[in-house]
């Protein structure tokens, strides 16, 4: 018989990675090599060719000026122009664009340069703020109607990017703020995988899902260069996800969601996943009353809903809250520096693309052994570094791109890295009745490249200022570590009082090799706390 066990135990029983956990875990992350495509898609739809103005008349010729031209260009006594400025004005019939390298881009088809050069920018940051407020929705609805239902978005990520590669005008820019599914997805799918995979496994998980993300920015790379047409590129970023919608109706729900307010779902779940793996006598040991007894804990501490307010009221929350959102402004700050401005590295955006995808693999083969083996907080110590490098490049003369580029690729691995942890040690440290809202509310602290332009104004006061605020953000940031719980080795908390417990015993010396049983142990002797409303 199964006797009283943590969910994770029951896993285990149940197969631990079976064949149910492999093929799930593969569909699941699948998406996610053409996911990263929309995050950084601007990079190649909308790259800035070399351009100069048109020349409003034959007659008017003159050297050609990227913003400017001759209105009536003076005369000397034997036919030659006069040096002059004040006879140029800014561009009044277009440009014409070098289409050597970029033949079709949206800033070639709708002029997005010299005085509308900041609607190209609105393109970016309409966008992000579709992705701020998918992160917020879909994650609170995630933990409503489960993980399994939010991950069907992959029909809006498709229809919303298919109606941008149509765009007529510039309402290529609303479709793009649609793409909002995109981290509703993103989250949710290493959400659903690391709820079904033993504790022991979570880390390999992650580090896969890491190098889907990895594989896509080379994968972007290869079809960019490719397919230049900007239209044909959006359109086979956007269409396989009508493909990932499909498949995804077939995707179990996670029990360990379920088990918190439909004990019989989570039973039926476990019993497929059972049979799936080929464990069917552990699956018919399971009863409604085995669930009841083994999950005895979440069902009478974890009843009820928690809201998202709970992530302020609630001290620990509050706590977990403010020091991951610091964390994941600080990523997604210097994330943009780093990526969102391939042309500044002065070499083919192509080129400098596949190098940072390729270098994010060693980076999180090193980060690998860190977070299954020191611990999670360890890790975020790449923070640290990836302000560092920002910070130096900032010293570095303009002219010595070979410097710059190194210690951006250098930079880009170690954010890489940091990426690949603070989504683990996120999921790892909300309790399950709110995770996903945690996960949407912290990560509505990504979508900083709206701030992008302010911050590149500051260029105007002294050139290398957006270095040194894009590098002191980490480098602060990276401070907080100190502040949030270990959770290597331990099961996810599944109610506030498990959250409490966790920060409680950090601050505790700890004895390796039996995390489970200390916390076991030391459960006991906590006072439990009202459960949330």
């Amino acid at each position: 018989m199964l006797g009283r066990m943590a969910f994770s135990d029951l896993l285990k029983q149940l197969g631990d990675v079976g064949r149910f956990q492999q093929i799930q875990v593969t569909l699941v992350i699948l998406p996610l090599l053409l996911l990263t495509s929309h995050n950084v898609l601007q990079n190649c739809t909308a790259a800035i060719p070399t351009h100069h103005c048109r020349p409003p008349a034959p007659g008017q010729a003159g050297r050609p000026e990227s913003c400017l031209h001759f209105t009536s260009p003076p005369r000397g006594p034997h036919g030659t122009e006069a040096n002059s400025t004040e006879a140029t004005g800014p561009c009044t019939n277009g440009c014409i664009y070098d289409s050597s390298i970029f033949p079709s881009a949206v800033v070639i088809e709708w002029d997005l340069v010299c005085s509308h050069r900041a609607l190209r920018q609105l393109a970016q940051s309409l966008y992000m703020v579709g992705v701020l407020l998918g992160a917020i929705m879909f994650g609170y609805l995630a933990d409503r109607l489960g993980r399994r239902k939010v991950i069907l978005s992959h029909l809006q990520t498709a229809v919303s990017g298919v109606r941008a590669a149509f765009a007529p005008s510039f309402l290529y820019c609303t479709f793009r703020s649609l793409g909002m599914s995109v981290p509703g997805i993103t989250l949710n799918s290493l959400t659903l995988n690391m709820e079904w995979t033993p504790i022991h496994t979570r880390a390999h998980v992650g580090i896969l899902a890491g190098y889907f993300f990895s594989l896509g920015q080379c994968v972007l790379a290869g079809v960019a260069h490719a397919v230049p047409q900007w239209r044909h590129l959006q359109l086979l970023v956007s269409v396989p996800f009508f493909a990932s919608f499909v498949y995804s109706w077939f995707f179990i729900e996670s029990a360990h969601w379920v088990s918190s307010g439909r004990l019989d779902l989570a039973l039926k779940a476990l019993k497929r996943v059972a049979q799936i793996n080929g464990k069917q006598d552990e699956g018919a040991k399971l009863s409604m009353e085995v669930l009841q007894s083994s999950l005895q804990k979440e069902l009478t501490l974890g009843k009820g809903q928690a809201s998202a307010i709970e992530l302020l009221r609630c001290p620990t929350l509050r706590h977990l809250f403010l020091c991951l959102s610091m964390l994941w402004f600080a990523t997604s700050f210097a994330y943009y520096r780093l990526v969102m401005d391939l042309q500044g590295f002065g070499v083919s955006i192509y080129l400098i693309q596949v190098i940072f995808g390729v270098v994010d693999r060693p980076a999180k083969l090193v980060c690998f052994p860190v977070i299954n083996h020191l611990g999670r907080r360890p890790a975020q110590a790449s923070l640290l570094l990836v302000g560092i490098c920002i910070l130096v490049s900032g010293l570095i003369p303009r002219d010595q791109s070979v410097v710059r580029i190194s210690l951006a690729v250098l930079g880009k691995g170690c954010l890489g890295s940091f990426f690949n942890c603070i989504f683990l040690y996120t999921g790892e440290l909300y309790p399950t009745m709110i995770q996903q809202t945690g996960l949407g509310m912290g990560s509505t602290m990504a979508p900083v490249d709206i701030m992008s332009p302010l911050v590149s104004m500051t260029a105007e006061l002294f050139p290398s200022m957006p270095l040194f605020i894009y590098g002191t953000v980490p480098v602060i940031a990276s401070a907080v570590t100190a502040f949030l719980p270990e959770t290597l080795g331990y099961p996810l908390p599944d109610t506030m009082q498990d959250a409490a417990y966790r920060g409680h015993y950090s601050s505790a010396p700890r004895r390796r090799g039996k995390p489970q049983q200390q916390q076991q142990e030391q459960q006991k002797q906590l006072v439990p706390l009202q459960a949330s409303a």
